[in-house]
Parts: structure tokens; C-alpha cells; sequence
């Protein structure tokens, strides 16, 4: 495949998983993190893995200034790309009124900004004898309004329709766009204590990281809209699609506020508050 496969937010739990699935099938890496060690000592561990080119550089995707050194590193090295898949995200739960300005700033400037900057700038890097791909990775919380994770949920649900709504401005044989929407994976400490903090519901929707990478490649190669991974996490999708905004919001809110009382009472809040 000619070019290079660009993933933000590399080196955490998912972004690290999706990076090996690509090396494996031989693309070229060109990864970027917050984490400058992380991303640099990942890289280098691919490259030597698989016999792929691989590249990192290391960014802070909530800095305006940051993302613009990023693309011109890019435009001074003429890299071209077949494919974007953004990653870097996070998640700050709890209680709407408690949560730091920063941190809400920091989930907007992740889950809208950088995706949407990130698309805009790599259409001028796009291979020309490739299709470019454009994984956007939202989240299965981006179809439902959830107190308790307000900001975050709309901010997936941002990223949801911005694919969604890309996909009909350009010709699929030049560029084609595909939202991911999963729930819970145990890629991570705190992943895991999530996932637990959900109880039966979040044991039953939580799937291994490697086939959740692996099928979100298979679909965009495809030229798929959208795929939810994991099939109780495609009829709880659509259930709750057929419900009342309203009607959601109280049950889902319920829901989260039992599981942040149950770990303020076990004096752990990490896997609801992160």
C-alpha cells in the first residue's frame, strides 16, 4: 500500500493496538502521541517487528500551535498518506458541576478539534494512487445523551455525524470515511475498573481490542459508513435508537450515577472518574 497509515494518540491502549494490526499487514506507521517516549519507543519496536517504515512524532493535539508543527513536520518531510485513523482521545466522568474547565476543554479540543483539523489537513497529503481512508473513533456512548459523561458522550456523538456527514462530499474512489463506535475495552488499567464499575451490562458489551482493530480496518477497507463492534452492542444501539432522547437520558443517568456511588463507597473512583 503506498504511503503512510497516520494514527493519533498511538501509543495508548487502543491507538497501540490499531498501530500493530497495521504493521502487520505491512503499511507504513507515521504515529504521534502526547507522549514522546511512548510514541518513539513504539515505532521503533514495529519497524523492527514487522519490517515497516515507521515514524512518530510527539504532539500535545489540544494545542492549536501544536497540531499546525505537526503538519508542517508532515509537509517538510512529504509524507503522503492512504489513510488517517484518529484516536487520541479521553474521558472525564462524573458529575457535570465537579469536572475542571480544562478537562472539558481538553475533551472538545480532542474529540472536535483535532478531528476535525486532522481530516481537513491530511486531504492535501492523500496519496494519489490510493484511496485515502479516514477512521474517525467515536464511541458507543455518541448515541445516546449520558449525564454523568455529558461532555464526552456529545463529543462522540460530534464525531459520529461529522463522518457521517463527510462522506457524501467526497467520491468514495478518492476518499471514503468510517465511524467506529465501541463500547468498553480492557486495553488499560483503568479500562478495566470501568468496564467492572458497569457491572453485568458493561461484562456483556466489553470486547478484546486486536478484533475490534482488526474489523474497524476490514470495514473502512470495505468503504462502510459505520460499524459498532460486537452484535449486543448493535441491538442495545438499536433499542435505545427507538426510545424518547428524554426517556434515555433518565435511565442511562441512572445507571451511571448507581455505578459512581458504588465506587465512591469502595473509595475508588478511578474506573468512573478518569
Amino acid at each position: 500500500m503506498p504511503g503512510y497509515v497516520m494514527i493519533t494518540g498511538a501509543s495508548g491502549g487502543f491507538g497501540r493496538v490499531l498501530a500493530a494490526e497495521c504493521a502487520s499487514r505491512g503499511w507504513d506507521l507515521f504515529l504521534t502521541d502526547i507522549d514522546p517516549a511512548g510514541v518513539e519507543t513504539l515505532a521503533v519496536e514495529l519497524s523492527a517487528r514487522y519490517g515497516v517504515a515507521a515514524q512518530s512524532f510527539a504532539c500535545d493535539l489540544t494545542d492549536p500551535a501544536l497540531r499546525a508543527a505537526l503538519w508542517d513536520f508532515v509537509l517538510s518531510q512529504a509524507l503522503q498518506f492512504h489513510m488517517l485513523i484518529n484516536v487520541a482521545g479521553v474521558e472525564y466522568e462524573g458529575p457535570f458541576a465537579e469536572r475542571r474547565l480544562s478537562q472539558l476543554r481538553t475533551m472538545v479540543r480532542l474529540h472536535v478539534e483535532a478531528v476535525a483539523e486532522n481530516t481537513h489537513s491530511i486531504l492535501a497529503f492523500r496519496h494519489p494512487s490510493a484511496v485515502l481512508r479516514v477512521i474517525n473513533i467515536s464511541s458507543l456512548a455518541g448515541f445516546n445523551p449520558m449525564p454523568m459523561k455529558a461532555v464526552y458522550s456529545a463529543t462522540k456523538r460530534f464525531i459520529i455525524q461529522f463522518t457521517l456527514a463527510l462522506r457524501e462530499e467526497f467520491p468514495k474512489e478518492q476518499v471514503t470515511f468510517t465511524a467506529v463506535a465501541p463500547a468498553g475495552m480492557p486495553t488499560t488499567e483503568r479500562a478495566i475498573k470501568g468496564i467492572k464499575a458497569q457491572g453485568l451490562l458493561g461484562k456483556l458489551t466489553a470486547l478484546e481490542a486486536k478484533e475490534v482493530a482488526r474489523c474497524s480496518i476490514d470495514y473502512a477497507l470495505s468503504g462502510r459508513a459505520e460499524y459498532i463492534p460486537g452484535a449486543i452492542n448493535r441491538v442495545v444501539k438499536f433499542l435505545t435508537g427507538l426510545l424518547p432522547d428524554t426517556l434515555m437520558a433518565k435511565l442511562i443517568g441512572w445507571r451511571w450515577k448507581q455505578a459512581y456511588q458504588k465506587c465512591e463507597k469502595e473509595g475508588d473512583t478511578a474506573g468512573v472518574i478518569k
